[in-house]
């Protein structure tokens, strides 16, 4: 009959085995080629892996972990949620400031479209200024700040004023609203194993869909009955009301993980914990200090959360963080995950841009009828949460197991097979709807199609570079925002003009082709990525300027 100890110790052997295959691994220099699953039993082993801190997030319950990810959900939604919304009733708000006026209706329209593509553009930009700060010196305080400062944005657009007032503060708003969808994938990072973390960071790409979509369709039932400033005032209700459900119930998720696991190093005792996962029974390991020799501390109480500053997380300087994202850039797969977001959100942009004067003029719509016609966005996305999430981690893991239980983050890249038809499809069957007057339900499933690549790729190549360079997760999130705001404020330039001079179907054409040609470069990274990301990251410029400080290291 075995005993206790037996069992025990069969137990510790197995996990000296799989710690033993992964020491061989760098973390500096493997850059998110991990061990995930046991070698001999296959079971999932957690990354990173949880201290004997109660306040460790990773230790925090799964029910709670997953409200946390509801919640920046509902916050990157709302963030979207005005960026694009008032959008849909482009042309009352023409009327309403330059009605008189010598600019013409499309004139009019033109000058309007700032008060979108400048938020659209401030939403990436601004996160520039904003990265260095949460990276520092924690999440919770700009969560705080920046939902306050949109709180307060949306309501000053409502009001009865100028085109310049509205024109600076949609500005100030996107400034503001734009750091949550850099503050989401890093808070995710925080609370989520490796390998939850594609499924759960599908729910945030869906939330950052869906919330434009979202916006459209409401603002357009709002302008049904009512005058489109209620489009604000509604709003300002709502972010008033997740601000509130953010300084009471989200903490700081940021954890200094590499100070933490030094400590229990340290300690001479240690062994190996059962890590059967009640929520996973596929997981079986996770290594935490002895509790004979550790001094556990207490579990923060509610009140001790609401601080809003906790200290700083990292010795590197406010210069290197700012610098960072744009080397990043220089980096293969970040430039490639960039231009991924570009082509998909980007075009999307576009589309919002003069989607409203399109479906009037082509079909006769009211605002509300155009904005009814981005529900097939919202039911898109959630469908691309599967596909783009779910789907990514079961390639991944199937591709885990066939390589002796180690991941890389390239594993997840075939799944983007999908996006490469539906991304230019949808592209195709907007421009082509729109160009030739076909039935409105053409360019509607356009739109549709549109929306479930932008979770799909999008989420995908996102989460391949956080997998790669993680330390540094906040910082290439701000470099493929940034260069994406910037590259949907230059097309929603030229789109006009483009489709004047061209027509719908040449110019969609023309971005569907360009969609295709950087989604197939999936396929390079999948057979090459791995040498590509070592060879890059020897560069000399890449080592002094985004090589992290050992402090923010992550276990992984």
């Amino acid at each position: 009959m075995s005993t206790a100890a037996d069992f025990d110790g069969e137990r510790l052997s197995k996990k000296e085995t799989a710690l033993s295959s992964a020491e061989k691994l760098s973390k500096k220099e493997t850059l998110g080629n991990v061990q995930l699953r046991h070698h001999e039993t296959n079971e999932i082993i957690l990354v990173p892996t949880p201290t004997s801190d109660p306040n460790d997030p990773l230790n925090w319950s799964k029910a709670y972990r997953l409200y946390i990810a509801g919640l920046v959900s509902v916050t990157i939604f709302l963030s979207n949620f005005l960026a694009a919304g008032p959008s849909v009733a482009i042309v009352e708000i023409a009327q309403d400031f330059f009605g008189d006026s010598d600019l013409g209706l499309s004139g009019s329209i033109a000058k309007v479209s700032y008060f979108f593509t400048t938020t659209a553009l401030l939403q990436g930009m601004g996160n520039l200024i904003w990265m260095p700060v949460m990276i520092k010196y924690g999440r919770r305080p700009l969560y705080i700040f920046t939902f306050a400062l949109y709180t307060a944005t949306a309501g000053w657009a409502g009001s009865p004023s100028s085109y310049g007032s509205v024109l600076a503060a949609r500005i100030l708003m996107g400034f503001a609203n734009g750091a949550a969808e850099c503050l989401a994938p890093l808070t995710i990072s925080d609370i989520f194993f490796l390998h939850e973390r594609g499924t759960i960071m599908a729910l945030y790409t869906a939330s950052l869909s869906a919330g434009v979509g979202g916006g459209i369709v409401i603002a357009g039932l709002i302008t049904m009955h009512l005058h489109w400033r209620y489009i604000y005032y509604i709003s300002t209700a709502l972010i008033g009301a997740c601000t509130i459900l953010i300084f009471f119930t989200l903490p700081e998720t940021q954890y200094r993980r590499a100070a933490s696991v030094s400590a229990d190093a340290d300690r001479s005792d240690k062994a190996a914990a059962a890590a059967k996962s009640e929520d996973d029974p596929e997981v079986a390991y996770s290594e935490v200090a002895s509790q004979r020799e550790v001094e556990i501390p207490k579990r923060r109480t509610w009140v001790q959360e609401l601080r809003i500053f906790t200290g700083s997380y990292t010795n590197e300087s406010i210069l290197k963080l700012v610098i960072r994202p744009v080397v990043l850039l220089a980096l293969p797969p970040v430039l490639w995950a960039t231009l991924v977001m570009s082509v998909t959100i980007g075009f999307l942009v576009a589309i919002t841009s003069n989607f409203s004067s399109a479906f009037q003029t082509v079909y006769g719509f009211e605002a509300y009828q155009a904005g009814l016609c981005f529900t097939a966005s919202i039911i898109s996305s959630l469908i691309g949460v599967f596909f783009g999430g779910h789907l990514g981690d079961m390639v991944a893991d199937y591709f885990t197991k066939r390589n002796g239980g180690i991941r890389e983050p390239e594993m997840r890249l075939p799944a983007m097979m999908i996006s490469l038809v539906t991304g230019p499809l949808a592209l195709v069957l907007y421009g082509v709807g729109i160009g030739n007057a076909l039935h409105w339900i053409v360019p509607t499933i356009g739109l549709g199609l549109l929306n479930f690549s932008i979770v799909q790729a999008t989420n995908i190549s996102l989460v391949y570079t956080i997998d790669a360079y993680r330390p540094v997760a906040g910082e290439v999130t701000v470099s493929q925002f940034a260069f994406k705001s910037a590259f949907g404020f230059l097309l929603s330039f030229y789109t006009n003009p483009w489709i004047a001079k061209s027509g719908y179907v040449v110019a969609f054409g023309t971005m569907a082709g360009i969609s295709g040609a950087v989604i197939s470069f999936w396929i390079v990274f999948y057979f090459f990525g791995k040498r590509i990301r070592h060879a890059t990251w020897e560069w000399g410029f890449v080592e002094s300027l985004v090589h992290w400080h050992d402090d923010r290291e992550v276990g992984e």
